[in-house]
């Protein structure tokens, strides 16, 4: 069942890594803290956030007690944080015609806790309308 739900977040995690490895023509140096909020940071944090939210559904259900739950949900956190990191990492070393930079994975990271919090906010709302 599990590998079901897992399918959308492999071939998102492919989507992202084509669309991090295409060359880029214009990208802007960020400068300052209002530059941070760019349309290319709020992308970087819509996808990244959709990673979060796509991996916790694959695996839900899969925990039978809250402490599992816990530690598969940070498991899960530091995975995807890891994965951004590697996007950044490629983007610097081998990627060409792209650069890999801080701020765009202050962003990735950023996306993954808001795709955790919305994740959890969503369920928790269905936990309260169930009872």
């Amino acid at each position: 069942m599990m590998i079901r739900r897992l399918w959308p977040s492999l071939v998102w995690a492919i989507l992202i890594l084509i669309l991090t490895g295409v060359p880029g023509v214009y990208f802007p140096k960020v400068v300052s803290f209002w530059d941070w909020l760019s349309p290319d940071k709020v992308i970087h944090i819509f996808i990244f956030g959709v990673q979060c939210i796509l991996i916790l559904y694959a695996f839900r259900g899969q925990y039978t007690t809250d402490k599992q739950r816990y530690i598969g949900s940070a498991v899960i956190i530091v995975v995807t944080v890891l994965f951004a990191l590697l996007t950044e990492v490629l983007q610097k070393y081998v990627f060409v015609g792209r650069h890999g930079n801080l701020w765009d994975f202050i962003a990735d990271a950023v996306g993954v806790l808001i795709g955790f919090l919305a994740y959890y906010l969503l369920n928790y709302k269905k936990k309260i309308v169930n009872n």
